[in-house]
């Protein structure tokens, strides 16, 4: 678009409706691609906040002639929502309007989010049936355009089968409301396409339960009661844009029970699943051995390289597993009977990230979709993977299957080359011979992702002339002008053009190694493939991603950083390289929470990502006053210590305010005192008590635990004599250069690490553990050290070093018991990098009956929370979960938080204090003294 028209667009739209109207760099950037291969840069981006500002932004794109696309969660693979004026509804028009029980049917907004649906519908004993695996963030805007299925279409069927009234916009302003006694235009045209081809329709489309490819002409067959509301659903918005949905709920069952049976290969799970939709089941979902290993997750599977994952439903637990065993006994092979709802969980969260898991491989070689969708009959899905596995093997790629092999729906993330001219080539040819495979077997392109970008030009090898011929017709009636979503379904684009990875292969010189991904900033870029669960609104047990939660805003989630990072490097959209102010201001919230490393399913490491980003941003510029502040907090804590009391003083005094605004701190927040004496000068000067029968240990003495909080380092240094061991602590200063490094002043970072590295030698020549108790400076020797300074002695760093609860779990000491009530804050990077079981398994020797708060970052987020500008966001995480259940917990409840920024944040936001758990054991070695 010439910028004449674009700029007239977008003054007519800042007009004419209320919702954030973005034709800014970072919006094209950040609406550039979906959960698919492909990527197309909007014109604009339109955040509306009522169906009313729907209806002038058609009406302004009606007046400017450019093409709109409607959008929900971005979660498809397909390439069917990008493009043109984007119309986000996922930010405002999300809400559940009404749960009807009687009727069973409920009222939504486009952009409400499918488990937002279900927690609605969840006190009537009521779901939603289609439940695909982004469930958390996928909208039923988006499930309607794609026709999405799920898991447990075997037992509900599509959204189609699921849907009772739509309201819906045409490009020309009228409003249709497509239901069951629906009467208009449109209705009139499509009953006399529908009469004046019903030959056609009758045979040319044949039943199958995942044909979703193409529009779904047959229902508008006599026989199938002139539905256009289901041939409606499945069009990927390229017909009309939704504004409000009216759809069926199903009862839950009371009880489930999961039936695992294990087999040779997928080839064999897939020949069974014919005789298996006899009984009455659920779901029957099919996983390949590679993606449980990949999950790192340990699972008991029985005997096997493939899987069925049988549910079965029932009113109460006996009944479901009683059904569960008749099918087990009717198997000759291995199975196992997974009752527990919590292993069920588990095993289900595998299957649902497969998607993600799978697009790496153990090796770290990349995988992709474009062969993500097709469907066959299930009586036909095991000759078809057979036939699958020799084409893999002609083109030489490699792929993963999984899915919903009950319904013949396969999903497969293949290794295919997106970058070079050659691997496009190939990846055209496989994809041609895979169309063509899946029409052979009577399948369909698509199961349940629509055509997209992906699938839209080989539909021609799926339909006949005539087909297509209707398909034009019939999109035509709705909108002739050719601007709803161009480019999908009707006049396909080509599958090999817009791949969103050519052209951003870019060999960077960066600080960071990044091991995992060759050494190259663009591959670890290429790790986030959009399937979007940083943008659920709370993961349980989950980090990441903290600002996204609370902002809901597509650039802080860690998918939209990816992206505008990767639209950095491509220089089309972003086109200042690393001193892009649209990639500053988009990390600007990001906590370096970490979360990501964990949480997310292809380990995207945003806070790393964020360090590098920094470092050469600011190369050779003044920086910002808190990385000074922040970042040499270690060096001005040690200056500090000659005289703490002098600075606390000042810090308190009528000059704090002029402090915070020279170093760039947050006006609202208290600055933190200095103890009257660090812990390793404590340390120095004390007499040793005890015999020790232990070898020694090293503790290391981080800045936080020994200038700010050193009754922490203290107490571990007393309980890990209780428990036999030497403690020693280094002999020369040492940092693991964790503020340099969240602030991106990476050549100091290293500078330190390589010092401490030295500093060490002594002590890792001697086969020493490091004891760590500051949760982020413990993840950044085991992480962060080694993909900076990388090398053997940071590695041999980094294995040595240990958690207190680590230390203490694996040696024979059995604490006194306390008896106390806890709640614990679990580190954001305690999540992401060390993990906790340890310190479970040792609360509950001491008698410490604590509950772990599904709260995910505290919101401090060491300097994250400190800097001028993050004050509100920081709090407003904290208000989420834990400053409600810390300000709720009974006098007598221990608040249990190792994090220094934790115990920071609770202290500033409440009365309770919070302790570290080296300080409840020391309370145990006390109480079992005499």
């Amino acid at each position: 678009m010439g910028g004449m028209l674009t700029s007239g667009l977008e003054s007519r739209l800042r007009d004419t409706v209320r919702g954030r109207v973005d034709f800014s760099a970072a919006a094209r950037g950040l609406y550039s691609m979906d959960a698919s291969n492909y990527r197309k840069s909007p014109i604009g981006v339109l955040t509306p906040e009522s169906v009313e500002d729907v209806v002038a932004a058609v009406a302004a794109a009606r007046e400017f002639d450019v093409p709109l696309v409607p959008r929900g969660g971005g979660t498809s693979v397909s390439g069917n929502s990008i493009g043109g004026l984007v119309l986000d509804f996922s930010k405002h028009l999300n809400h559940v309007l009404e749960v009807d029980p009687e009727s069973r049917l409920a009222r939504v907004e486009p952009g409400v989010v499918l488990d937002d649906l279900r927690a609605a519908a969840a006190p009537y004993g009521l779901t939603f049936g289609p439940d695909p695996s982004t469930h958390s963030r996928c909208t039923l805007g988006g499930m309607i355009g794609n026709n999405a299925c799920g898991s447990h279409s075997v037992r509900w069927g599509k959204t189609a089968d699921n849907v009772h009234e739509l309201e819906v916009l045409r490009y020309d302003g009228s409003r249709v409301v497509l239901g069951p006694e629906s009467d208009d235009e449109v209705h009139r045209k499509l009953r006399a396409l529908a009469e004046g081809n019903l030959a056609v329709l009758r045979q040319q489309f044949p039943p199958m339960p995942r044909r979703v490819s193409g529009y779904a002409l047959d229902e508008l067959l006599p026989e199938h009661g002139f539905s256009v509301l289901r041939s409606f659903v499945g069009t990927e918005g390229t017909c009309a844009t939704l504004l409000g949905a009216t759809v069926k709920l199903v009862p839950t069952p009371a009880a489930k029970a999961l039936l695992v049976l294990g087999f040779a290969d997928d080839v064999a799970a897939a020949d069974a699943v014919p005789d298996l939709l006899d009984y009455q089941l659920l779901t029957i979902e099919g996983m390949d051995r590679r993606i449980v290993q990949l999950t790192g997750a340990s699972v008991e599977l029985p005997p096997g390289d493939a899987w069925l994952f049988i549910e079965v439903g029932g009113a109460d637990l006996g009944e479901a597993t009683d059904a569960a065993r008749k099918i087990a006994t009717a198997h000759s092979g291995h199975h196992r009977l997974v009752i527990d709802a919590a292993e069920q969980r588990l095993l289900w969260k595998i299957r649902e990230e497969g998607a993600g898991l799978s697009t790496r491989r153990a090796d770290g070689s990349e995988a992709w979709p474009g062969w993500e969708d097709a469907a066959v009959p299930p009586q036909n899905l095991g000759a078809y993977l057979r036939d699958f596995r020799t084409l893999l093997a002609d083109h030489n790629v490699d792929g993963i299957s999984y899915g919903h092999f009950g319904e013949g729906c396969i999903h497969a993330r293949i290794d295919f080359d997106l970058i070079s001219e050659s691997g496009l080539a190939k990846f055209r040819s496989f994809i041609e011979g895979a169309a063509d495979l899946v029409v052979a077997h009577g399948g369909s392109l698509s199961g349940e992702h629509g055509d997209g970008l992906a699938r839209s030009e080989l539909l021609s090898r799926m339909y006949s002339p005539e087909v297509i011929e209707l398909f034009g017709q019939y999109k035509a009636i709705w909108d002739p002008s050719d601007k709803m979503n161009p480019g999908v379904i009707v006049r396909p684009g080509k599958i090999d053009e817009h791949i969103r990875f050519a052209g951003a292969r870019i060999p960077l010189r960066t600080a960071f190694s990044f091991p995992h991904d060759d050494g190259n900033f663009a591959q670890a870029m290429r790790r986030c493939v959009g399937v979007g669960k940083c943008r659920n609104s709370h993961t349980p047990g989950g980090v990441m991603c903290p600002s996204y939660q609370v902002t809901r805003e597509e650039k802080h989630s860690t998918r939209g950083r990816a992206r505008l990072l990767l639209e950095m490097l491509r220089g089309e959209v972003i086109t200042d390289g690393w001193r892009s102010t649209e990639v500053r201001d988009a990390l600007d919230l990001c906590l370096s929470c970490k979360g990501c490393k964990s949480d997310c399913p292809v380990d995207v490491d945003m806070a790393t990502y964020k360090a590098e980003f920094l470092h050469h941003h600011y190369a050779g510029r003044v920086r910002p006053a808190a990385h000074y502040s922040m970042g040499y907090l270690p060096l001005m804590a040690r200056l500090a210590s000659a005289a703490p009391g002098l600075v606390n003083g000042t810090a308190r005094s009528p000059l704090a305010g002029l402090l915070k605004r020279a170093g760039g701190i947050a006006p609202e927040r208290k600055l933190p005192t200095f103890a009257d004496e660090p812990f390793v000068r404590w340390f120095r000067r004390r007499t040793r008590a005890g015999a020790e029968r232990r070898p020694p240990v090293l503790l290391w003495p981080d800045t936080f635990d020994n200038y700010f909080t050193p009754e922490v380092a203290r107490a571990a240094t007393e309980v890990l004599e209780d428990a036999g061991f030497t403690v020693v602590v280094p002999d020369a200063p040492v940092c693991c250069g964790l503020t340099w490094v969240s602030t991106g002043q990476l050549d100091v970072a290293k500078r330190v690490m390589k010092r401490t590295l030295a500093a060490l030698a002594p002590y890792m020549r001697a086969g020493m553990p490091i004891v760590g108790l500051e949760p982020s400076c413990t993840a950044a020797l085991r992480s962060d050290l080694v993909e900076l300074v990388p090398g053997a002695a940071s590695e041999q760093v980094a294995a040595a070093t240990r958690t207190l609860a680590e230390v203490l779990d694996d040696s024979d000491w059995n604490p006194p018991q306390l008896s106390v009530q806890a709640i614990k804050q679990t580190h954001c990077h305690q999540h992401a990098v060390l993990g906790s079981a340890a310190d479970t398994r040792l609360m509950s020797r001491a008698g410490i009956n604590a509950q772990t708060l599904d709260s995910g970052c505290c919101g401090l987020a060491g300097n994250f929370g400190f800097e001028r500008g993050h004050y509100e966001v920081s709090k407003a995480i904290g208000e989420q979960v834990l400053l409600p259940a810390v300000r709720a917990a009974d006098r007598d409840t221990e608040i249990l938080a190792d994090g220094f920024s934790c115990r920071t944040q609770i202290a500033q936001q409440t009365d309770r204090r919070a302790v570290h758990l080296a300080q409840l054991l020391r309370r145990a070695v006390d109480l079992g003294r005499p």
